[in-house]
């Protein structure tokens, strides 16, 4: 059975009918990018990643990294498709030409970054983090910054990482004990040890360019004395060659349940007093610029995350096609009928609809989140652009947590289409479910995601973003309404979304009253239910479009725009009805869980 990872029919259809990514080239920043040209750069990237980076993922799972006296080798087969990656100019999409980038649109960039991810996403952390680096370079940089760093980064020939979690200070960053000493000269000179550090160590690169929080002595405590600092494994002349060492030594890599073919490092910092970073950025103001990176990097998980739940539904309906097993339902009774394939079962069409369902409507949630960062650039409109960054703003939390743990669902979802086999390594659903673990643990466990939700971006400008996504909401609702055989569907979406707006505004009160730890106790269902409103937005959504499409659709595109109405109406009258239980049970706000005694559990 030939592998795939992603929907291309699926891809085309949010990229071409939902956003309209084609008339982007209406805009002078992406004039060159009309609909032929967007269609060949998913092509290309398609092939990359089905004809180069795929045969890696099985390869990278089985030889994992090896680390030998501070040396870290990654899977030999790495190396070619990283290669082939960086000939391409794929490792930074979206950012400027000047620097190495291709310009390109983040929704386009997002596609393409499905199909790499859904390929192989421990490889492509390697990447995705360099990306991430540079751009806090870009951002908050020197023009010297800039000039010695960026390019190189953008194109893959140094690589970055980001350097937060220490022993002591993993979710409490403001605990963290790394230390930087002023050397009188503009550079200081930075002690401490980082773990579980993603790419921080590797054989891909010449040099590995690490942001690394540290606090400057004297500094204030907690997040408010946190300083950002540049420092590269190797040191850079000021003509960019390389210099000496610079002391920060990888003192091992972890053995993890999955993504093996990615580093996750031990770095010590400055152990023989020699290691020397820049200030990026303004002193104490560390997290404000990390947190931008963090916000990418958030919605780069979510996408991890999603990218194994897309590849394990296309390996289980394909997989449910062929795989002969049982006889058809309607003849239990008769020992003569001949087995059936086990997609005809229906607890088998139960899972494989409920993975369509939120696959597709995952895909059109993280592609709208591109989409309206590119409409902060695109708009004409100061306004327009405020709105579309709080849409970041909110999404972000759930595009991260939420998706990250239906996905993870998804991928058992699969393994149990393949039954036994499905927990064997002859097929790819086991790795895709040890894979997807950590995406709901790592750049803030979800737990933390809905703190974030509850905590910050609810109250945001005085409850603006909420009301901006509930605006947004209700015009396709309206749409739906308006379109004969949706009412229905429209009508119980829009249920969904005003008692969602009432449950934000009870716990945001509660949030803000003596009742504060009750609140948070329902911090995770809340985000849960945004998510489950989201995407039964985003199904009414395509619904409305493929209603439109229908009456001149080709025959070959008719069963997808049917299937969308389906999977639409199946998560309407199956998810929903649990969502407007949790809403109810947010509403109750019950404190049994704050209020039994700690000598209650077991331990």
């Amino acid at each position: 059975m030939a592998q795939q990872i992603a929907d291309r029919r699926d891809v085309d259809f949010v990229l071409h009918e939902q956003f309209k990514v084609g008339d982007f080239s209406k805009h002078e920043k992406y004039a060159e990018f009309n609909k032929k040209t967007i269609d060949l750069i998913i092509s290309e990237a398609r092939n990359l990643a089905v004809k180069v980076i795929l045969p890696t993922r099985k390869e990278g799972d089985e030889q994992g990294c090896t680390f030998e006296s501070g040396t870290v080798k990654v899977p030999e087969s790495f190396h070619q498709a990283f290669k082939l990656f960086r000939e391409g100019e794929w490792l930074a999409m979206p950012e400027d030409p000047e620097y190495g980038g291709q310009g390109l649109p983040y929704t386009i960039a997002m596609a393409a970054s499905e199909y790499f991810n859904g390929a192989n996403y421990a490889f492509m952390m390697y990447a995705g983090l360099t990306h991430g680096a540079g751009n806090l370079i870009y951002t908050f940089g020197t023009e010297k910054q800039k000039e010695l760093f960026l390019k190189k980064m953008y194109t893959g020939q140094w690589g970055g990482t980001m350097l937060l979690t220490e022993p002591n200070a993993g979710s409490d960053v403001g605990a963290l004990e790394t230390t930087a000493v002023p050397n009188g000269d503009g550079t200081y000179s930075i002690s401490g040890q980082k773990i579980f550090i993603s790419s921080g160590e590797h054989d891909l690169c010449e040099n590995i360019v690490h942001p690394v929080l540290a606090r400057i002595e004297g500094a204030p405590a907690g997040t408010k004395g946190i300083s950002l600092f540049l420092v590269p494994k190797y040191r850079v002349n000021d003509d960019g060659s390389l210099g000496e060492f610079n002391d920060v030594v990888c003192a091992g890599i972890e053995e993890k349940m999955g993504i093996h073919g990615n580093a996750t490092s031990v770095l010590n910092l400055g152990e023989k007093g020699n290691c020397i970073g820049t200030l990026l950025g303004e002193e104490n103001k560390g997290m404000r610029a990390m947190f931008q990176m963090m916000n990418g990097a958030r919605l780069d998980v979510g996408l991890q995350g999603f990218s194994c739940a897309t590849t394990s539904y296309i390996e289980a309906v394909n997989y449910a096609k062929e795989r002969i097993q049982g006889r058809h339902i309607t003849k239990m009774g008769d020992k003569e009928a001949p087995g059936v394939p086990i997609i005809q079962h229906p607890d088998v069409r139960r899972m494989l609809l409920t993975m369509k369902a939120y696959v597709e409507g995952i895909r059109s949630l993280l592609y709208y989140v591109a989409y309206c960062e590119d409409q902060t650039i695109l708009s004409d409109s100061e306004q327009d652009k405020e709105k579309y960054q709080n849409l970041v703003e909110l999404l972000i939390p759930i595009t991260k947590g939420y998706v990250t743990d239906r996905a993870f669902d998804m991928c058992s979802f699969g393994m149990q289409i393949f039954g036994g086999y499905g927990y064997t390594k002859d097929y790819p659903q086991e790795q895709l479910l040890r894979d997807c673990k950590i995406t709901q643990i790592y750049e803030g466990t979800n737990g933390i995601q809905a703190m974030d939700l509850l905590g910050r971006k609810l109250g945001m400008k005085k409850g603006q973003l909420v009301m901006d996504i509930m605006e947004e909401i209700s015009k396709t609702v309206k749409q739906a309404k308006d379109t004969e055989g949706l009412e229905e569907h429209a009508a119980r979406v829009e249920e969904a979304l005003n008692k969602m707006g009432e449950v934000a505004m009870h716990l945001g009160k509660t949030a803000m009253s003596e009742k504060i730890v009750e609140a948070f106790l329902y911090a995770y269902p809340l985000m849960e239910v945004f998510g489950d409103v989201m995407l039964s937005w985003m199904l009414l959504w395509r619904s409305v479009l493929a209603k439109q499409a229908l009456p001149k659709a080709k025959k070959k595109d008719i069963a997808f725009y049917e299937g969308q109405v389906k999977t639409m109406e199946f998560f309407v009258y199956t998810v929903l009805p649990t969502t407007l239980g949790k809403m109810n049970a947010i509403l109750t706000t019950n404190a049994s869980a704050v209020e039994i005694d700690e000598a209650s559990f077991i331990g």
